[in-house]
This record gives C-alpha cells, sequence and structure tokens, in this order.
C-alpha cells in the first residue's frame, strides 16, 4: 500500500507537469522555458501557489494577482493521473510492468486534454510514447501473441524479447494502417477529412503498449462512444454535424484507458 500511495504523489507531480505539456507543445512552445506563468496577466506562479490540486484550493480556482480563472482541467488532470498512478501500482504491486502502465496512462491523459481543448494531439505524446512502448516491450511482455503466430506462418519462430517486440510492432502497425485507410475512403467518398493523422499515430501509440487486441478495443470503444455521445452533442448543442470538429482522439484516450484498467479481465494483462 505504501508504494502506491506514493505513486498517488508522484502522480500528482506528474499531472501538473502534464497540465504545463498540455498548454505548450499544441502551440509549439517549450515546457522548459519560461517558467509557468498566468496566461492571462503573464506573471510568474510562485512555488506555493504551483503545488497540486492544493493551490488549485487555496486561490479558489484564480489566479493571485489578475483573478482570472484558472481553467477546472488543471486539477482534473492532477487527481486523473494520480489516481491512474495509485491504481497501476496497487494492482500490479512495485513493478516494471506497473512504471510501463503509468506511463501509458500519462501519455493517454495528455492526448484526451489536448485533442479536447485545442483539436491537437503532439507528437511528443504520440510518436514520443509510441518508442516509449517499443523500448517497454523488451522488459515487460506485450499481452498477444498474434503478431508470434503470424510470424510463425510465414516461417519466422521469434521468442522472448522479440516475440514481445513483435507483438507491439504488429499492435501499433495493423489498427493504425485501417484506421488510416477509413480516413482516405472517407475523404474519397465525402470529399473532406473525417478523421486527422494524429488519431493514427495515437491507435499506433496504443498498440506498441498494449499489443493488437488493446488497440482494436481502443478503436472500437473509442468509434461507438465517439458516434453516439458525440452525435448527441451536437444535436444537443445545435450544431452543424457537417462542420463540427469532433475530438475523435479524446473518445480514443478515454477508450484507452478503460481497456487498460480493465486488461486482466478483457486482454490478460
Amino acid at each position: 500500500m505504501i508504494e502506491a500511495l506514493l505513486a498517488l504523489l508522484f502522480g500528482l507531480l506528474i499531472g501538473s507537469f502534464l497540465n504545463v505539456c498540455i498548454y505548450r507543445w499544441p502551440r509549439d512552445l517549450s515546457v522548459v522555458r519560461p517558467r509557468s506563468h498566468s496566461p492571462s496577466c503573464g506573471k510568474t506562479i510562485v512555488w506555493y501557489d504551483n503545488v497540486p490540486v492544493l493551490s488549485f484550493l487555496l486561490l479558489r480556482g484564480r489566479c493571485r494577482y489578475c483573478k482570472a480563472r484558472i481553467p477546472l482541467r488543471y486539477p482534473i488532470v492532477e487527481l486523473m493521473t494520480a489516481a491512474l498512478f495509485f491504481y497501476f501500482v496497487y494492482t500490479l504491486g512495485p513493478s516494471v510492468a506497473a512504471l510501463k502502465m503509468c506511463v501509458l496512462a500519462a501519455l493517454l491523459v495528455g492526448l484526451i486534454f489536448s485533442d479536447l481543448e485545442e483539436r491537437i494531439l503532439p507528437d511528443e505524446f504520440t510518436l514520443g510514447g509510441m518508442a516509449l512502448g517499443f523500448i517497454f516491450a523488451l522488459f515487460v511482455p506485450v499481452p498477444d501473441n498474434i503478431g508470434q503466430s503470424l510470424l510463425f506462418l510465414m516461417g519466422a519462430d521469434v521468442s522472448g524479447r522479440a516475440a514481445s517486440v513483435a507483438e507491439a510492432a504488429f499492435g501499433a502497425a495493423l489498427p493504425s494502417f485501417f484506421l488510416w485507410l477509413g480516413g482516405v475512403l472517407y475523404f474519397k467518398f465525402r470529399h473532406r477529412d473525417g478523421l486527422g493523422f494524429g488519431d493514427v499515430k495515437l491507435i499506433a501509440m496504443v498498440g506498441s503498449f498494449m499489443g493488437l487486441r488493446g488497440a482494436l478495443m481502443t478503436l472500437i470503444l473509442g468509434s461507438v462512444s465517439g458516434s453516439i455521445l458525440g452525435y448527441g452533442y451536437i444535436k444537443a448543442t445545435g450544431q452543424d454535424a457537417a462542420t463540427y470538429e469532433l475530438p475523435f482522439g479524446t473518445f480514443l484516450g478515454l477508450a484507452a484507458l478503460l481497456a487498460a484498467v480493465a486488461g486482466k479481465m478483457v486482454l490478460g494483462m
């Protein structure tokens, strides 16, 4: 339990950093310089106003200097990241597998809110995350055997770390290819973009961590929930369905988190 509580505290800090990334990366800004400052008045935020969750509550959700509202996204991201870190360390123990899932959770939280706010899925999260997924595949077996079976049918018998990396590669390549193909066909018949390439990279990143089954589950859940909830929101707010840009990456990210949390029951993780 002590390890899980430490993971919770660390998750709060990572969530605070994710908030910086969510704001800056879609705007092509550095997350290193300048120091954290108020977007409204430009004042540098002192350390005691930058404590995760607590500072937001003490400041009552407003900037100390200009009294502008601080987006509710800040404590939500911090609490969400902390809860996920706690869950994975509590269920998997202090292990490399838990570290892998915590990294995946942090990437997904960043992508969910980046797409929700700016309709952008930064490459730092997607492509950088996919690279991390392949690295983790060397140490934590990807919960799948489809790639290994396909390679065996083609005459290549792989095992151990090579098999795990193969599963990560198949998990990244196949679902993202079909999602990309669906976007191409949509454009061909509707003559307008219906899918951003960032969504394709997001699915590839998920597959590199969770294999083909995890990526397919994410794609199915994200597509169904995005269609139902997105259409409901469009109708409820009177938006034009033909022009409204649905944050599909947000739905995919939430679906991936659900797949990751339910991994033991659904994916055999």
